[in-house]
Formats: C-alpha cells, structure tokens, sequence
C-alpha cells in the first residue's frame, strides 16, 4: 500500500487529482516528518478507509513513532476542537465564546514532537474541519514562529487533495455498490 497504490485508485475523470496527489505529497519540499505527519493527520481527518489504509504505512516509515503518534493526536484533538470552537462562532449568541470550554487538550501544550510540526497538523486537520477559529489561530502560531505563508499554504493544499481524493474514491466505492 502506498501513495502510488492510491493514485492508482483515482478514476480518469479525477486526473487533476492523481496529478496534484503526486504533487503535493511526492513533490514537497517539506521536511519529512511535517509532510508525513500532514498526510497522516489528513488521511484521518478525510475519514476514508481507502485512503487512511493506502497512505498510513508510508507515513508510518517516515515518521519517528512519536511524530506518528503526535499526527494521529493532532488528528484526534483537533476532530473534538474543531466542532467545539466552529460551533461556539457559527452561534449567534456570542456569550458561549465567554464560557470555559472545560475540554480536555493538554496534547496541545505538550505533543512531543517540535510544537511547530504540532501545530501544522493541527492547521491542515482544522482545515478539512472547516473551523475558521481554529485556523486563524494556529495559522497565527505558526506565523509567529516565523512559517512563511507559502508554507503553511502547503499544508491546506495537501488537506485540500487528500479530501478530495478521499471524497472522490468514496463516492466511486458507493456507485459500486
């Protein structure tokens, strides 16, 4: 199983797909394990089967297992965070936004790995999620710890593919039903 099994997967009318899938991912010029660990942390967030089961082993070799298990974290926290927080803005009555949350995410402060590379995942996860708040923020984070912006657009491109490619084999495997 790997990212070439995948593009393989990919039907013709999504070419774009398999191209920017090779491209994002076999292209990168991120580091090893902020790219990985993006492909991980996405490939969850994407909640397709297909997709988690061809691109984890792949990730699983370029990650040290504490990034691997920091991306399945970022993946895990933030799948709670992102409703959390999109819900607290999408309400009109703001005075939720002045209520502690009282959830637990001390994965957050301490992930063990780089808190960058933590935060980046978070970022990529926050935008298949959709949540603005939780984008505005890490993208801040990151910002401050000087990520430039063509960087951290890497991250929403590979979350961008990856929910595409995850909707689109999804989509075919219910067709084939």
């Amino acid at each position: 199983m790997s990212l070439d099994s995948l593009k393989s997967r990919i039907p013709d009318y999504a070419k774009d797909l398999k191209l920017n899938l090779g491209s994002v991912i076999g292209n990168s010029d991120l580091p090893a394990q902020q790219l990985w660990g993006t492909v991980l942390s996405t490939a969850i967030a994407s909640r397709s089967a297909v997709v988690l089961r061809e691109l984890e082993p792949e990730a699983k070799a370029n990650l040290s297992p504490e990034a691997y298990t920091a991306a399945k974290a970022a993946a895990a926290v933030m799948a709670m965070n992102n409703v959390f927080y999109r819900t607290r803005h999408l309400l009109s009555d703001h005075e939720y936004g002045n209520l502690r949350a009282g959830l637990r995410m001390n994965v957050i402060g301490n992930p063990g790995v780089d808190k960058v590379d933590f935060e980046f995942w978070s970022f990529a996860v926050s935008a298949i999620n959709g949540c603005g708040m939780c984008l505005d923020s890490h993208e801040q984070v990151l910002r401050k710890a000087g990520v430039e912006r063509e960087v951290i657009q890497e991250a929403f491109k590979i979350a961008a593919v990856i929910q595409a490619v995850a909707a689109t084999l999804d989509a075919e495997a219910a067709l084939a039903e």
